[in-house]
């Protein structure tokens, strides 16, 4: 059975070897980038205001709120699908535009 000073030796060596396997992946990819970049005739101020590939997610803004629970105060936007308190209200004949905001 190993020590534990042998299991940390080991654990330290792991870690050694992961970074090392970064560095050099890390290292071609750079490489590969900048050679693309070279085939290419982009430069680094050519990525960073290049436009966004349709359909790309990023921060989203938040949207206003356009209906309310007036007993509760939770809110609504309108958009995706209807909260529950919404939906229940509506089932037993409240009108959308009651909760408008």
């Amino acid at each position: 059975m190993a020590s534990l000073q042998e299991l940390l030796d080991q654990q330290a060596a792991v870690a050694h070897q992961i970074a090392s396997l970064q560095r050099e992946s890390r290292a071609a990819v750079i490489s590969e980038i900048r050679e693309l970049m070279a085939q290419h005739g982009l430069t680094s101020a050519d990525i960073a205001t290049a436009p966004r590939p349709k359909g790309a997610q990023g921060p989203r803004a938040k949207v206003a709120a356009k209906y309310i629970n007036r007993e509760t105060q939770q809110t609504w936007s309108g958009r995706g699908l209807k909260p529950k308190w919404l939906a229940e209200k509506l089932k037993v004949g409240a009108a959308l535009s009651d909760f408008a905001i």
